[in-house]
């Protein structure tokens, strides 16, 4: 590494947004792989949303050995895991050159930040760009236990209406997709940032890269809020979900938050909305005339067909 390299490595600052609640049992080995990471410039921001275990002192025991930055320690809003993170979205106090979200209970690869700023430096700094990956599952002790679905349909708005397609524990994001979330945010609150980033900067003409490569080993356990969907079981649980209606209620969500965030939204992105809209609320033949005409798809066939299943039963 040059003398010159060394200076924006450590010019360059990210700032870990950590989203905390009676995390005791798996945080220490979430920081150990924080503080092992290549990037140096690191300030970690713990929001703690009420623990009862002793998450806040073992945080607090790692200021001595947090040598790449800050450490702060917040209380969260306790209303749980979105609002947390929403606290922290719009929190004018941290302030840096990239954001990354973190859960409590992961074990990150030691290049996961760096290879998300490697990508965007190559890149016009001053549109919103939104790195994240798959993930590699452990059980409960560590053991590997499979990875995500591996997507190759490119990310886009058309895609974010209907998926998520990474864990918000994977993304980093550049100032410039900060700031954008931050502001729409501010006027809408949301089922889940890692939809909700994915959204908002597709909606405004950012760009996103999935990285196939998994940077994050994230932990399946009892207290997990949102499961791994690595097994036939998982997905087909995911599946029942979808037609038991739970979609749709995210979806009505997600269509408050960018109705008070039109103003965001590139033309492109504001035709495909207003043709998703009408597609929910005609009758059959109209609805899949006018989604087929949105665009909209999710990354696997199978995915898809299931899409516009739901529709047909007004179950999206």
């Amino acid at each position: 590494m040059s003398d010159s390299e060394a200076v924006t490595r450590q010019d360059q600052r990210v700032a870990v947004l950590l989203g905390t609640k009676d995390g005791a049992a798996f945080i220490d080995e979430q920081l150990s792989s924080l503080l092992a990471q290549s990037w140096p410039a690191i300030d970690l921001w713990v929001s703690d949303d009420g623990s009862a275990d002793g998450t806040r002192s073992i945080v607090e025991a790692w200021r001595p050995r947090w040598d790449k930055g800050s450490l702060t320690l917040v209380d969260g809003p306790r209303k749980g895991f979105a609002a947390n993170f929403r606290s922290m979205i719009v929190d004018p106090r941290i302030d840096a050159d990239y954001y990354a979200f973190c859960d409590q209970d992961d074990i990150w690869e030691a290049d996961r930040l760096e290879s998300a700023i490697r990508w965007m430096e190559a890149l016009d700094a001053e549109m919103p760009l939104l790195f994240c990956s798959r993930t590699a599952t452990i059980s409960e002790t560590g053991v590997p236990a499979g990875h995500s679905p591996l997507f190759r349909r490119p990310p886009s708005f058309r895609n974010a209406l209907v998926q998520s397609i990474a864990g918000g524990n994977t993304m980093l994001l550049n100032r410039a997709a900060r700031m954008l979330l931050a502001k729409a945010s501010a006027r809408a609150e949301f089922v889940s940032h890692d939809w909700w980033a994915y959204l908002i900067i597709t909606a405004a003409g950012g760009k996103v890269r999935y990285e196939p490569r998994p940077l994050v080993r994230y932990r399946q356990h009892g207290a997990n809020l949102v499961g791994a969907n690595v097994s036939w079981k998982a997905r087909l649980s995911r599946l029942g979900r979808l037609f038991q209606g739970q979609f749709a209620t995210w979806t009505d969500s997600n269509l408050t938050g960018l109705a008070a965030n039109r103003d965001l939204l590139t033309r492109e992105a504001a035709l495909c909305l207003r043709l998703f809209i009408r597609a929910r609320k005609g009758n059959v033949f109209r609805r899949f005339s006018l989604l087929s005409k949105s665009g909209v798809y999710r990354q696997t066939l199978m995915g898809t067909l299931g899409l516009y299943l739901a529709f047909l039963w007004r179950r999206i």
